[in-house]
This record gives structure tokens, sequence and C-alpha cells, in this order.
């Protein structure tokens, strides 16, 4: 017994020497800058000055006094909600329906249905495609059905900017987010759809919600954090459309605002606070995601 127990025990310091190096770079690069940024957040820190602390100062100002930072916190959170909920289910349902193809056809469909993930900073695409001019692909297609008379500032009406990058944003995530769907789909036992049908399953409705959810619900989980770090995290996408600031900040981001606070202005402490808000946004979004797969699985 007691060779058993020195053996496991030796067994366990060895992988957490293996451990140790991946635990290192986490603390590192991940828990460090979190707590850094919650501790910041109660700060007033430009860089050059010693810091200071001000409390809940930051927080008051960014939602009593800060005119922009509500603006972008609508956008934020329209954003999210439309393409992090719409942007995993349809990728999931893409990936349910090309799973039905012959395995050649399968391969060439996922190809090409990941191509967005190969190809997405390639934003002058959608530049072209929404060109304010009537060389533009929507604009000259509009004015060729005669729909329109004049050519529309597709990236430069708060009209239309928001909606604009949504649609192109949803495109982008199609990528990862079905490749871990179809993943997902193909690892599910064969046998447990010939078993549901002995214990009463008659449609491929049941068979979705009762057998595929549950079975690949850590492959879900890893879709939806995806989607969730996406949508709340989208910044590059909206610089390189509608440029910072955009038209009346009608598709700004709070990472974009974060940046131009933190990385421009130096305002160190107000962009935690920022930070911190974003993070929490993200959790809350995390914690819904998680239960919405767990009632699925029951």
């Amino acid at each position: 017994m007691k060779k058993l127990s020195t053996g496991k025990s030796s067994k366990s310091v060895q992988a957490l020497l293996m451990l140790a190096p991946f635990f290192a770079l986490f603390f590192l690069f991940t828990i460090l800058p979190v707590v850094s940024s919650a501790v910041l957040s109660f700060t007033s820190f430009d860089m050059i000055n010693p810091i200071k602390f001000v409390g809940f100062e930051n927080y008051l100002r960014m939602f009593a006094s800060d005119e922009i930072f509500p603006l972008v916190f609508k956008n934020t959170l329209v954003f999210a909600i439309i393409t992090g909920p719409l942007g995993f289910i349809l990728s999931f349902i893409l990936a349910w329906f090309v799973n039905e193809f012959p395995p050649r056809l399968r391969v060439l469909l996922s190809f090409m249905f990941y191509a967005p993930a190969l190809v997405g900073n390639a934003f002058y695409i959608w530049q072209v495609a929404f060109s304010s001019d009537s060389y533009g692909y929507v604009n000259s297609a509009l004015l060729s059905l005669g729909i329109i008379t004049e050519p529309i500032l597709w990236l430069k009406d708060a009209k239309y900017v928001l909606t604009i990058i949504i649609i192109v944003q949803l495109w982008q995530s199609m990528g990862i987010s079905f490749l871990a769907n179809i993943a997902g789909l193909q690892n599910v036992n064969e046998e447990l759809y010939e078993a549901g049908v002995l214990d009463g399953i008659r449609n491929r409705w049941q068979e979705l919600w009762y057998i595929t959810l549950p079975s690949m619900k850590s492959m879900l989980l890893f879709s939806a954090v995806m989607a969730i770090q996406g949508s709340f995290s989208a910044g590059a996408i909206c610089t390189q459309l509608a440029g910072y600031p955009s038209v009346e900040y009608s598709a700004d981001m709070i990472v974009q605002y974060m940046e131009d606070v933190g990385a421009v202005k130096y305002e160190m402490g107000y962009a935690s606070a920022i930070a911190v808000v974003l993070f929490l946004m993200m959790i809350i979004a995390r914690t819904l995601f998680i239960k919405v797969l767990n009632t699925s699985g029951k």
C-alpha cells in the first residue's frame, strides 16, 4: 500500500511539473492582466504621474458624465445580442445540413464555409461591395434595378453602418464555429441513433434534441465561447469598415473606445474600468449560454 501511494504521489508530482509552464503562462498573460485591470479601475493613472486612488469615480464617470460610453455600450450590446446567438445558431444549422452530405462533398463544403475564417481580414471585399459611389456592387445592382436613383453612402450613414457590420461579422464568424460543430457532429456515436429509434424517437427534431445536442455539448460550449468572444471583442472590423470614430458613433464598440481612451489619451485607469465592464458583460453572456446548453441536454 505504501509503494502504491508513493507511486501515485510521484505521478502527481510529474503531472504538476508538466503543467507548471502552462499555469505560469496562464497566470502571467491572463490572471495577472485581469487582476491588474480590476485594481487600476479604481485609480487615476496616465502612465506619467503617480497612481492616485479615486474609488468608484471612473465607474460613475462612465455611466453618469461620459457622453460617448452609453453609445458604444448600446452598440456593443445590440451587436452581441444579434451576432452571438445568431452566428452560433446559423453555424450549427449549417454544419447539421452539411454533415448529411457524402464525405467528399462534405469536405469541399466544409472548406468553403471555413474560408471566412481564413480570409477574415479581407475587409476590402465588403468596402468595395458597399462603396458609396455607383461602382460599388450593392449600389450598382440597386441602380440597375431602379430601386434607388442615387448611390447610398452605406458606410457613412448612421442608418445603415451598424447593420452592415453585423452582416460582415456573421459572415466572418461562421468559420471557426462551423468547423467546431461539424467536428462535433462527426463524433456523435451512430449507435445512439439506433438506440433512440428503439426508445421511441420518430423524427429528426427529436433525434437532434435528445441525442445530437447532448452528445456534442462540449463542442457546443466551445462554439458558444468563441461566439461570445467574437461578438464582444469586435473592434478591427468596425474600424476597417466605418473608421473611428464612425459617423455619430453609430458603429463604435466598447473595445474601440477602450483602446482610444487607453492607448491614445493614456487614461489607463478609466480604460481599465471600461475593460472590467466589458469583462463582466462577457461573463454574464457566457453564463446565459451555459444555462441554455444545459437546458437542451435535459
